[in-house]
């Protein structure tokens, strides 16, 4: 092991101005949850990515737990997700009894194949059960195909919840990730473009349904002197310090989104070249935050496996990781029913046996980079 500096694959990156909003909540005593950093970063946030509201909660999975609890999802009910993504997508589905199906990935996007869901929502009206919602999720920041997406769902009415904690600072076709569905959610978790150490943001235009999260998200309790509760909440509001720390990096969203791209940019222009290297594509019409660069390996052309080129790296102190398992493939999920792209072709499958995430972290240095791009064209060309 090379006794190297470290380089994370996307650690946080403070802006300096975080101090002073949690400075204010010190000497305001708003340790609480809740509170003035709270109300302006919901307003800021929804200001930012254009919707009407915003409720700040602990994390981004809380975020479509509530989301779920909304569309009135319960025992039974079935609820479409995509398959190539973390598992926090899907978790809350099973928190409410109901019933997972996955769909596979298209290559354009690596997110929700529409030919895949089609075929899904086509099979699900014959047999009489539509799906309560499907979930889209936004993969390393790149939009999924959102336009023909909701057109699909539109069709058999039914409710889209897009899952953006990747693709915060991302654009389809002019307009924010993650305010095309009927509920959107972001994750502000460690690893994420911006990050409050812990946290995340439910977003609608539905501002009724974001003051019923509000009220959920802190165990439902009732209007009345004594603690009173007639139905089931959770502990799922955000801290006011956290939501300092969010205020704070929100102000540099952009820069952060540019330093990502232009490192994207970067590896791209080192390892494009290389025949069998090929890296996640951009939609025609959308622009990624480029969370994560990501790319795919012909193994058969370049004689390496993406987990020679993760060991190389690690063995230099540089973490590297696989492209996200596909949930279908996961034990949890044993036996749950999947879509994929076409019949007999996987994408999410192929993009997990093929795929790498290199480092992207915004405040990289050059010198980081040269240093992971020497690694990797060493391993391919030994």
């Amino acid at each position: 092991m090379s006794n190297k500096p470290r380089i994370y694959l996307s650690p946080p990156h403070m802006s300096g101005n975080e101090q002073t909003y949690i400075q204010e909540a010190f000497e305001t005593n708003w340790i609480a949850p809740l509170g003035p950093n709270v109300d302006a970063f919901e307003k800021e946030l929804a200001a930012y990515v254009g919707a009407k509201g915003a409720a700040a909660v602990s994390s981004g999975t809380a975020a479509i737990h509530l989301a779920l609890r909304l569309l009135g999802v319960g025992r039974e009910d079935v609820v479409f997700c995509s398959s190539l993504t973390f598992v926090a997508s899907a978790n809350p589905i099973l928190y409410q009894g109901a019933e997972p199906v996955f769909i596979d990935s298209e290559p354009e996007t690596w997110n929700m194949s529409p030919q895949a869901l089609e075929r899904a929502m086509e099979e699900a009206k014959r047999e009489g059960k539509l799906p309560k919602a499907v979930i889209v999720v936004n993969l390393y920041g790149q939009s999924a195909k959102m336009d023909e997406i909701l057109a699909i769902c539109d069709r058999y009415g039914v409710p889209v919840v897009e899952d953006a904690a990747e693709s915060l600072g991302s654009t389809y076709k002019g307009k924010k990730s993650g305010t095309f569905g009927k509920f959107g959610i972001y994750s502000f978790n460690g690893n994420k473009i911006i990050t409050t150490s812990g946290g995340g943001m439910l977003v609608s235009d539905d501002v009724d349904a974001l003051q019923r999260a509000r009220f959920l998200a802190t165990q439902a309790r009732d209007p009345a002197p004594h603690y009173q509760h007639s139905e089931m909440g959770y502990n799922y509001r955000m801290s006011n310090i956290v939501a300092g720390i969010g205020r704070a990096q929100l102000q540099v969203l952009d820069e952060r989104v540019k330093a990502r791209r232009a490192i994207f940019d970067r590896y791209v222009q080192a390892l494009g070249d290389i025949e069998g290297v090929q890296f996640m594509p951009e939609l025609e019409g959308t622009m990624s935050n480029r969370w994560l660069t990501t790319l795919t390996i012909d193994q058969q052309a370049l004689g390496v496996t993406p987990m020679d080129i993760i060991n190389a790296l690690a063995e230099e102190n540089i973490e590297a990781r696989p492209v996200w398992k596909p949930l279908h493939l996961q034990p949890v999920f044993n036996g749950v029913t999947y879509y994929p792209h076409r019949e007999g072709w996987s994408v999410s499958d192929e993009l997990f046996a093929n795929g790498i995430c290199l480092p992207s972290g915004s405040s990289m240095t050059i010198d980081e980079q040269n240093r992971v791009i020497d690694v990797i064209v060493k391993t391919i060309k030994r």
